[in-house]
């Protein structure tokens, strides 16, 4: 009896913790829709720090991770024969709009999504995180994400390979946040503010300034191997 009553207060936690993330998460993407409201044409045609996607697509990118479920991800999957690059092409084009406004318009329905293919839910708050960095710095535009928000995906990060090898990109280090509550791993010290240790994690090599120690030469390797995997 006592087993069972611990295993329903640890689903309750679990579920009342999951609710604050996607709460974060919808915070995030609204946070993002305003600074994307005051973009020109021309930035909307701005490379990012995702590849070869300008704003537009990447804006694109997140309505689609934000309206797929887990039957919904698998069979686009299948049908890109396991090819995630190929998938996530697919998805774009068919939730972006005929213009960036109209792009715009669709990403904003689904600000309040908590739709998901999985319940890792830091590692979609984590996606909402570092591709809104993607788009806002080459424009230099200026926000740290709240920091429990960034917390919890850079626990994440340090932990598990997910969309990105950030587990092993980290591995080996000890990272340590200047400002906030992030610890994580051993070895050679790289600190910095928790939003450039997330977005390093996450493979964006501009964010490797803002880091210090022994550390960051070993990160900056891994981060411009191509065996660490692509950074989208």
């Amino acid at each position: 009896m006592e087993s069972t009553t611990g295993t329903a207060e640890a689903e309750c936690m679990a579920k009342s913790s999951d609710g604050h993330l996607w709460a974060l998460t919808h915070a995030e993407r609204g946070l993002l829709a305003e600074d994307l409201k005051r973009l020109t044409p021309k930035q909307w045609r701005h490379d990012t720090l995702c590849g070869r996607w300008d704003v537009e697509q990447v804006v694109a990118h997140l309505t689609a991770a934000a309206s797929l479920n887990q039957w919904m991800w698998l069979r686009s999957m299948l049908g890109a024969r396991f090819r995630p690059n190929v998938h996530n092409q697919r998805r774009l084009d068919e939730h972006r709009g005929a213009n960036p406004y109209e792009t715009l318009n669709l990403f904003c329905a689904v600000i309040n999504s908590s739709i998901a293919p999985s319940s890792d839910t830091a590692a979609f708050l984590g996606e909402v995180i570092v591709h809104s960095q993607d788009i806002r710095h080459p424009l230099q535009i200026a926000h740290t994400p709240d920091i429990e928000a960034l917390t919890a995906v850079a626990d994440f990060y340090a932990k598990r390979n997910f969309a990105v090898p950030s587990r092993t990109r980290a591995l080996g280090l000890q990272l340590r946040a200047d400002d906030g509550p992030f610890t994580a791993g051993t070895g050679l010290l790289v600190t910095g503010s928790t939003l450039s240790l997330v977005m390093a994690m996450a493979g964006r090599v501009p964010y490797l300034q803002n880091l210090d120690g022994p550390g960051v030469s070993l990160l900056q390797s891994r981060m411009l191997s191509p065996a660490h995997g692509s950074s989208n």
